[in-house]
C-alpha cells in the first residue's frame, strides 16, 4: 500500500511539472540558481527519453498492429500527453505479473474435471451433442478455459430486470448456508438497498455472505452502504482497488463479471448489474432490455469456483471446502459449460469460442450485443458467414450509453451490410443483452460484449448452452426484439450525413486504444 501511494505521489508530481512545462510557465521564471536551471534541463531530458522509450515499446508491440499505429499517432501528435495516456491506459508491464499471481491462487477443481472430460468426450453420450461441431466447441472450452460440462442442470432464461431481481431476491430469502455475489456495478439506490436489506437480514440468520464488486464500476457506491454490510458481519471486497483511478494502471483490468451463487446449488449469470436503471428507472433510458440466467445444478460448481478464485486472490484468503460444492439432485437434463476469460487466462477463451461458434454455423447466427466492435477474426467470420448464405442477424442499440463505443459500433455497420449481414437498431429503449445463437444447436449468454475490452482486457464469464429448449426460449426473445427493431439498409446507411461519418471515424480511431 505504501509503495503504491509513493508511486501515486510521484505520478502526480511529474504530471504537475509536465503541465507547467507544456504551459510555458518555466519560461517566465528567473533561474538565479544554477541548480534550478540544471534541474529544469534534466526534467526536459528525462521527459524526452521517456517519450522515446514509450515509442519504442509501442512499436515493438506485436499483438495488434492497429493498436500500435493508433498509439504511435497519439504519441507523435501529442508527445507529452500521449506519454501519460499510454502509461495510464496502454499495455501494463504488470499485466503478466498480476495474471501469474492470480493463476497461482486458482483452484484446480475445474482443471482436473476438464482434463478428464477432454480425454473422454468422444465416448460420452450427451444430449443434443450428436452434431460433431458441438463436440468440437465443447472440446475447445475444455482445452482453453478448463470449462467442464455438466448435464444435471435446470436453466431458466430471465428476460429483463424485473424477472431477474424477483428470482434473485426469492433465492436469497431461501438461502441457508452461504451467499456469494460478484458484480461490476452495485448502486446505492432502491434496488441496491433492497439487496442490502436482504443480505443484512440473512446475515443475522447466520448465513455466510461475501460480496465482491469492481472498484471502478462501482465507484459511486457509498461508504455508508459498504460499512452497513460490514457491520452486519458480511465480508466485502473491491476488485483491483483504485484509490485514484486516473493514476492507476489497474483502471484497465476490470472485473465485468456478474455472478451470484446461493448455497452452492443455485447460480445467476448474465448481463444485469444491481441498480434501478436495469428496471427502466433511468432518466436516460425509459426501458432497459437485458438477459440473465438462473441455473440450478452442477453447472453452479463452475460459477462457485470462478467466484472463489476471484475472492481468494483479492482477499488473500483460502476459502474452500465441500460446503461450497454440495451434492445436487435436479430432475432436468440441460447441457451447460461455464467459461471464464480475462487477462489472467492463457488463451482468449471466450473470443475463441465465439469464433468457433461462428465458423460452425450452417444455417443462422443470431447475435444481440450492446457494442459491435468485434476483433478482426470475428469481423471476418461474420462477413464470411453472410457471404456464404448463412442468415446472420445482429441487434444493436439505437442510442448510446457510451459515446465512443457507440460510434465505433456504427463504424462497422457498412462493411457488415455490404457482406449481407442484417443489422437492426433496437428502438424500445436500450438493449444490453449479450447473446449468440447458432443453428439451434448452441447458444451463449453472459457478460462478454462483442468488443475488444471484453475479449482481451476485462474479466468475463459466459454460459455456453446446448439444450434445445433453452435455445428455443432465447430465440423467442430474439424474435420479439426484432419486432421492436428497425433494420438498417445499405442504401440508407450509405447516405448518412458527413458529421456521422466523422463521429464514426473518431470512434474507429479510439477503439484500438481501449
Amino acid at each position: 500500500m505504501l509503495k503504491k501511494t509513493f508511486y501515486m505521489f510521484i505520478a502526480i508530481g511529474i504530471l504537475i511539472l509536465t503541465l507547467f512545462y507544456m504551459s510555458g510557465a518555466f519560461n517566465n521564471l528567473s533561474f538565479e540558481s544554477v541548480w534550478m536551471n540544471n534541474a529544469y534541463e534534466v526534467l526536459k531530458i528525462l521527459l524526452r527519453i521517456n517519450i522515446i522509450w514509450i515509442g519504442l515499446v509501442i512499436f515493438l508491440e506485436t499483438d495488434h498492429p492497429s493498436r500500435t499505429v493508433a498509439w504511435l499517432l497519439v504519441l507523435i501528435l501529442l508527445p507529452v500527453l500521449g506519454f501519460f495516456l499510454y502509461v495510464l491506459f496502454g499495455r501494463s508491464y504488470r499485466k503478466k505479473k498480476k495474471a501469474a499471481a492470480k493463476i497461482l491462487s486458482d483452484s484446480d477443481r475445474m482443471v482436473k474435471a476438464a482434463e478428464i472430460q477432454q480425454r473422454l468426450i468422444d465416448y460420452i453420450e450427451l444430449p443434443n451433442s450428436e452434431n460433431p461441431y458441438n463436440r468440437r466447441l465443447m472440446q475447445l472450452l475444455l482445452s482453453n478455459a478448463h470449462a467442464p460440462f455438466s448435464t444435471n442442470n435446470q436453466v431458466t432464461v430471465l428476460t429483463n430486470g424485473l424477472s431477474k431481481f424477483n428470482r434473485l431476491f426469492t433465492a436469497i430469502k431461501r438461502a441457508e448456508n452461504h451467499i456469494h455475489l460478484e458484480y461490476f456495478i452495485i448502486k446505492d439506490d432502491h434496488v441496491g438497498n433492497q439487496l442490502r436489506a436482504l443480505l443484512i437480514e440473512k446475515a443475522a440468520e447466520g448465513v455466510k455472505i461475501r460480496v465482491l464488486f469492481d472498484d471502478v464500476g462501482s465507484m459511486e457506491l457509498s461508504k455508508r452502504y459498504i460499512q452497513s454490510l460490514k457491520a452486519a458481519g458480511i465480508e466485502v471486497q473491491s476488485f483491483f482497488k483504485v484509490p485514484l483511478p486516473i493514476f492507476s494502471r489497474d483502471l484497465n483490468y476490470r472485473n465485468h463479471r456478474k455472478i451470484v451463487v446461493i448455497d452452492g446449488v443455485i447460480g445467476f449469470v448474465g448481463g444485469l448489474n444491481i441498480g434501478d436503471e436495469y428496471l427502466g428507472s433511468s432518466e436516460k433510458f425509459e426501458f432497459w432490455r437485458d438477459t440473465h440466467l438462473e441455473i440450478k445444478g452442477e453447472a453452479v460448481y463452475a460459477l462457485q469456483t470462478i467466484f472463489l478464485n476471484d475472492w481468494n486472490y483479492i482477499s488473500g484468503q483460502e476459502v474452500q471446502g465441500s460446503r461450497y460444492y454440495p451434492e445436487v439432485v435436479i430432475n432436468k437434463t440441460s447441457l451447460v459449460q461455464i467459461a471464464a476469460s480475462g487477462p489472467d487466462s492463457e488463451w482468449k477463451s471466450i473470443l475463441q469460442a465465439f469464433y468457433k461458434m461462428i465458423s460452425n454455423a450452417n444455417e443462422k447466427i443470431w447475435i444481440t450485443t450492446p457494442y459491435l466492435v468485434p476483433e478482426e477474426s470475428i469481423m471476418m467470420g461474420l462477413k464470411t458467414a453472410a457471404l456464404s448464405g448463412i442468415d446472420v442477424k445482429i441487434i444493436i442499440p439505437s442510442q448510446p450509453d457510451h459515446f465512443f463505443v457507440y460510434w465505433a459500433s456504427q463504424a462497422n455497420v457498412q462493411q457488415l451490410l455490404e457482406a449481407g449481414v442484417k443489422i437492426y437498431q433496437y428502438k424500445n429503449g436500450f438493449i444490453h443483452s449479450k447473446i449468440m445463437i447458432v443453428d439451434r444447436l448452441a447458444a451463449t449468454v453472459g457478460t462478454a460484449n462483442l468488443d475488444i475490452r471484453s475479449m482481451e482486457i476485462n474479466f468475463e464469464v459466459n454460459a455456453f448452452l446446448y439444450d434445445i429448449d433453452v435455445i428455443c426460449r432465447l430465440e423467442e426473445d430474439f424474435v420479439q426484439d426484432l419486432s421492436e427493431s428497425v433494420a438498417y439498409t445499405l442504401e440508407g446507411f450509405s447516405a448518412r450525413p458527413l458529421h456521422r461519418k466523422f463521429l464514426e471515424a473518431m470512434g474507429r480511431l479510439v477503439s484500438p486504444l481501449q
